[in-house]
């Protein structure tokens, strides 16, 4: 008895302090999620105030928050969408990948980390946070933007890799033999193939089967079949996050709408004990032995994530100011980065600090980017007249022009 109640007095503490720290964050203007992963630290392992009876509840509950997470994620996006990016962006995926997975293996090996720890810091400075991007986008107005359906094309090209480097990266990190790795890759791959075919072909159907008038009925029956499908994905070694962003795929129309608008507080509740419970398994004290690496990181892959963004906008025919807007945009890491290093930390118990610093390094400067990127440029460039010359801008009223593609705008 007396159990129950200190953790029901410590999951009040912490939900209400979640609450106070996102409202916090609202005023200020920027991501609740760095106030989060502190929070963690607070109150963690060699924090203030360590946590103790709600340990292994908070656990579960960062669990189900990754599900929910890329469940609300796959629900954003129909399957003739995904093909549709697939063939325009790839070559922007492509540069995406190169430019920002690299320095992240390349710093691992530097520090003496080995092969699947540079596999796994490579995922977590490669891949943007999309929950800080579209509240960012939509925060300042620009989901009309003639550049952002291409900054969501680059983001739905990463959630897709997600579904192939997530398994692969399971498999490398349970040891998993190079036959045994290939096997996974392929029921991953199979197991996609067959979501997007089935998807296009006769998601009406699946959604008709989920579908109900009744908002219960309709919670209970997309949640229990998410789940279930997220722990059939992780018994097969392919990643409970990529089972749930599937079932969200498969869903479309009035369903997925319906699903999104329940499960969305949820989401935010369960995404909140997500980053506070990886701040929990971090000891503050590992922090400052990363901080310089994270640091040098962090300014690296922020001109990496420009440059991406510069390039997949030059390649749509966005002018000068939309394509820095672009690049400024893809900045901001978050939670596919910090998954990525939760699931690492028991090969690199190191890199769940590095990460940890790194994200709250960049969800901090990726709203600052976002919104300073493009001025900047610009003002650069009129000190730099020859240079201005051979490159135009555009011109203030781009700002305001619609998307070519408004279709994409409501991601």
């Amino acid at each position: 008895m007396h159990d129950t109640t200190a953790m029901l007095i410590e999951l009040g503490a912490i939900i209400l302090g979640l609450g106070l720290l996102g409202r916090l964050a609202g005023r200020v203007g920027f991501s609740p999620i760095p106030l989060y992963l502190l929070a963690g630290l607070a109150f963690g392992h060699g924090g203030i105030l360590p946590l103790q009876a709600s340990e292994e509840f908070v656990a579960t509950g960062a669990e189900i928050g990754v599900i929910l997470l890329l469940l609300l994620l796959g629900l954003e996006y129909s399957a003739s969408e995904l093909v549709t990016n697939l063939k325009t962006q790839y070559p922007s995926g492509a540069v995406d990948f190169v430019l920002n997975a690299v320095p992240g293996a390349v710093a691992a090996l530097i520090l003496g980390w080995g092969p699947v720890a540079a596999v796994a810091l490579a995922g977590v400075t490669w891949i943007s946070s999309s929950g800080v991007i579209a509240k960012v986008l939509g925060d300042l107005g620009r989901l009309g933007n003639r550049e952002t359906p291409v900054v969501l094309g680059v983001l739905v090209i990463e959630d897709l890799a997600m579904a192939v480097y997530l398994p692969i990266l399971t498999a490398l990190l349970a040891g998993v033999s190079l036959a045994g790795g290939a096997v996974t890759l392929l029921i991953s791959l199979g197991t996609v193939g067959a979501v997007l075919y089935v998807a296009l072909r006769h998601g009406r159907l699946i959604s008709r089967a989920v579908s109900s008038d009744n908002a219960e009925m309709l919670l209970l029956v997309v949640l229990g079949l998410t789940l279930l499908v997220a722990g059939l994905a992780q018994e097969l070694q392919v990643s409970a996050a990529v089972g749930a962003f599937l079932v969200g795929i498969a869903l479309s129309g009035e369903v997925a709408e319906g699903a999104s608008s329940l499960l969305t507080p949820l989401r935010d509740l369960f995404a909140a004990v997500f980053f506070v419970f990886f701040g929990l398994s971090t000891d503050p004290a590992d922090i400052p032995p990363v901080l310089v690496p994270a640091l040098l990181l962090a300014a690296a892959t922020t001109l990496t994530k420009v440059a991406t963004g510069w390039y997949a906008a030059r390649r749509a025919g966005i002018r000068g100011a939309g394509r820095w807007r672009a690049g400024g945009t893809l900045v901001a890491r978050g939670e596919f980065s910090i998954v990525i290093a939760g699931l690492a930390v028991g090969v690199e118990p190191r890199i769940g600090p590095l990460a940890t610093a790194y994200v709250l390094i960049l969800v901090v400067l990726g709203p600052l980017t976002t919104r300073y990127t493009e001025p900047l440029a610009r003002r650069l460039t009129r000190r730099r007249p020859t240079e201005a010359a051979l490159a135009p801008t555009a011109t203030d009223t781009e700002l305001a022009e619609p998307a070519a593609d408004s279709a994409h705008a409501n991601a």
